[in-house]
Formats: C-alpha cells, sequence, structure tokens
C-alpha cells in the first residue's frame, strides 16, 4: 500500500532529527490546597516523537488522563513549560489556546462526541466549519475511503455501527491535519470486534498519514498496537516502553539471506 500523506512539510535537512512533536519538562499538577492538595502529576519530562503512536497507561489515579489533558491544553499545569511543535501552550491566553486546540489538536472520545442530527460527513467536516476553513474534498474522501465510511457520509449516527460511528470521530479528528491527535479511551464502548477496527485505524493514521497519535487506555491489548507505552503511577512516568524498537528488532535476522540459504 503506498503512503498517503496529509501532514506539514519534513524537515530541510532530512539528516537532522526531527523535533518532537509534544515536548513536557518539569510538568507538575496539583488539584486542591492546604493538607487535601493531592498532586497529580509530579514534575513530568517528556519528549513525544512526531508521527508515531504512543500510549498511555496507568491505574486509576495513576494522572494518565491529567497528563493527556495538560498536553492537549485542555486543563492547565502548576509549574513546568508544554510545547505544541515549538509553540508553548503553557503560555498562552484562553483565545489563543482555544484557536490552537482547534486548529492544531485532533480529538477522539470514548462517548463519540457526535451531533446526532448531522450526518457522518457533517460531523466530519465540523471543525472546519467552526473555524470557517474551507473543506478539502480531497481529503475528504482519502479519509473516508481509508477507513470504510465512503458509503455511509450520508448516514446519521443512529444509522450507524459503534464502530463506524468511532471511525468518523476518528476521520472528524485527522480533517483538519492536526499536529496531533488524542484519544481519550476509543475503544472503551465498542464490542471486541469493533475495539480491533478502530484500533487498526488509529494505526492506520499513523502508518499512511503521518498522524502523531496519544492514546489514553487501560487496556493492554490495545496498547500494544502503539510504538510506544508510558505508564505512569502516582503522577510520574514509571516505566517507558519502546514497542517500535522492539519490533523492528523481531523483524531484523541475526542472519543474511544467503547465510540462511547455505544453511538450508
Amino acid at each position: 500500500m503506498s503512503t498517503l500523506q496529509h501532514s506539514p512539510d519534513a524537515p530541510a535537512d532530512p539528516s537532522q532529527p526531527a523535533s518532537p512533536a509534544l515536548r513536557a519538562r518539569g510538568v507538575t499538577r496539583r488539584y486542591g490546597t492546604g493538607a487535601g492538595a493531592v498532586t497529580a502529576l509530579d514534575t513530568v519530562d517528556l519528549d513525544l516523537a512526531a508521527g508515531a503512536f504512543t500510549a498511555i497507561m496507568g491505574p486509576s489515579g495513576s494522572g494518565k488522563s491529567t497528563l493527556m489533558h495538560v498536553l492537549a491544553g485542555l486543563d492547565a499545569v502548576d509549574e513546568g513549560t508544554i510545547h505544541l511543535e515549538g509553540t508553548e501552550i503553557t503560555a498562552l491566553g484562553d483565545d489563543a489556546l482555544t484557536r490552537l486546540r482547534r486548529d492544531r489538536v485532533g480529538f477522539v472520545f470514548q462517548s463519540f462526541n457526535l451531533l446526532p442530527m448531522l450526518t457522518a460527513e457533517q460531523n466530519i467536516l465540523l471543525p472546519l466549519e467552526l473555524a470557517g476553513r474551507r473543506a478539502d474534498r480531497t481529503w475528504l474522501m482519502t479519509l473516508a475511503e481509508a477507513f470504510g465510511i465512503d458509503k455511509r457520509l450520508d448516514h446519521r449516527p443512529s444509522q450507524l455501527s459503534g464502530g463506524q460511528i468511532q471511525r468518523v470521530a476518528i476521520a472528524r479528528a485527522l480533517i483538519t491535519s492536526p499536529a496531533v491527535v488524542f484519544a481519550d479511551e476509543p475503544t472503551g464502548n465498542l464490542d471486541s470486534r469493533s475495539t480491533e477496527e478502530v484500533l487498526d485505524f488509529l494505526r492506520l493514521s499513523v502508518d499512511e498519514f503521518a498522524q502523531t497519535v496519544v492514546m489514553v487506555t487501560h487496556e493492554r491489548d490495545a496498547a500494544e498496537r502503539a510504538d510506544r507505552i508510558l505508564t505512569l503511577a502516582d503522577g510520574r512516568i514509571a516505566a517507558d516502553e519502546d514497542l517500535a524498537a522492539g519490533r523492528a528488532t523481531e523483524q531484523t535476522s541475526p542472519r543474511t539471506a544467503s547465510q540462511a540459504g547455505e544453511a538450508r
């Protein structure tokens, strides 16, 4: 399958490593005050690579949802800085932060958050309409065909399966060609078959469209579809697993093809 990309231009010098899509330094988030204060994130340092699929796991109260919220600009930090493609989002005012989320961040939610009175196509294009931007019909159809919903664009959510609804939600998240897509427990309300489909399409977003995806999940099987798994505990990163490197190692034989032939 050929790679169909709809993403920002590559770095001018391909020999230089690409800058991370997201960078967090010393990020701390507390809730409450005084003796009852809870530290949800404790001086977190993190770089998330562009064009990669990162899963965030951890038990309830570990800080995984808080981390996603501050990285997406949905919640403020008490200390530290966060940069999205070089823009320090922790320094932005409310209006600028709203524009950044609208134009440069995509969201996929567990509860889908589609508008029931709109068709699938209208739901997908809604972020562009809200931003006053013209729809790119070619990009719309590229997404719809890739996600297998091109024959369902005139259907309302009530006429779609759970898996199809979440595919519409993923297409909506990608329609603005955002810097990062955040997926918050995207398979939480789906059966096993639909779960696999949605994970396939999130993976496709990375592999075919060079999209950066950050997914919060409590399911290990879902997390293992990512390139990297971050496990949080007590507001800190307790484990950082590079699955992409492991897969690359598994695909590389210790013997050359000619050596394998000689062995036969």
